[in-house]
């Protein structure tokens, strides 16, 4: 059984998601990022860049046990492993790998930061008109690339769902608290829908969604960000 430590946000969700796609069996281990234990010693053992989501696979590389961190790093090896999820071509994989590290250095940095500014900061006491303007301009240019992208092909890597959709879906999907339109993105929305009424994305979605609301204390807040450090 793998283990998975995990936080209900868009970057937990990916590999909730990823692990209910592929069918496999899980144990979850909760890393509150409201409460800092994304620092702890122990976890760091495994996470060293003080990030959820991680997992630890018994059955690793010959046998052997394995914890990996980074998303896109985990929908790499679960999609190797088990053989599904990345096309059926070197030329699918290839194009999969392109748009997966299309969200990890773009999507996601950007819309995280949008929801910074917008929903964190001003509770810091840091409301940063040039920082809401340039981070939400920036998600709703990558959302018209994906929509140009969904435009010519079904999914993401094509006419195929695949872990680089699984990757995208957490954050756009999110397009609303990010000050989003889907008026003039008719694909990302035809697209956001089909990917939205899939079990298994919805059954990821829901696991302990109810801690989703994050602590709005400042010592949740310092702890979440770590100030200072």
């Amino acid at each position: 059984m793998i283990e998975l430590y995990y936080w209900p946000t868009p970057n937990g969700w990916k590999i909730s998601i990823a692990l209910e796609e592929f069918g496999l069996p899980y144990n979850v281990n909760l890393i509150d990022i409201s409460a800092g234990d994304q620092f702890d010693p122990e976890f760091l053992k495994i996470g060293p860049n003080n990030r959820m989501p991680v997992i630890t696979d018994p059955d690793g590389p010959d046998g052997a046990p394995i914890s990996i961190f980074e998303s896109g790093a985990i929908l790499q090896y679960l999609a190797r492993k088990h053989g599904a999820f990345y096309g059926e071509t070197e030329r699918d994989r290839i194009t999969v790998d392109q748009w997966l590290m299309w969200q990890m250095g773009g999507v996601g940095p950007m819309a995280g930061q949008t929801h910074h500014f917008l929903k964190y900061a001003p509770q810091m006491g840091h409301d940063i008109p040039y920082a809401k303007d340039r981070y939400r301009g920036e998600t709703n240019r990558l959302y018209g690339v994906l929509d140009r992208r969904l435009a010519e092909a079904e999914y993401v890597g094509g006419d195929f769902y695949s872990i680089a959709d699984m990757a995208i879906w957490p954050w756009a999907s999110l397009w609303k608290g990010q000050e989003q339109t889907l008026e003039d993105k008719p694909n990302l929305a035809r697209w956001l829908d089909t990917v939205s009424a899939r079990p298994a994305v919805n059954k990821g979605h829901a696991l302990e969604l109810e801690r989703r609301k994050t602590k709005q204390d400042k010592d949740a807040q310092n702890k979440l960000f770590k100030q200072g450090q």
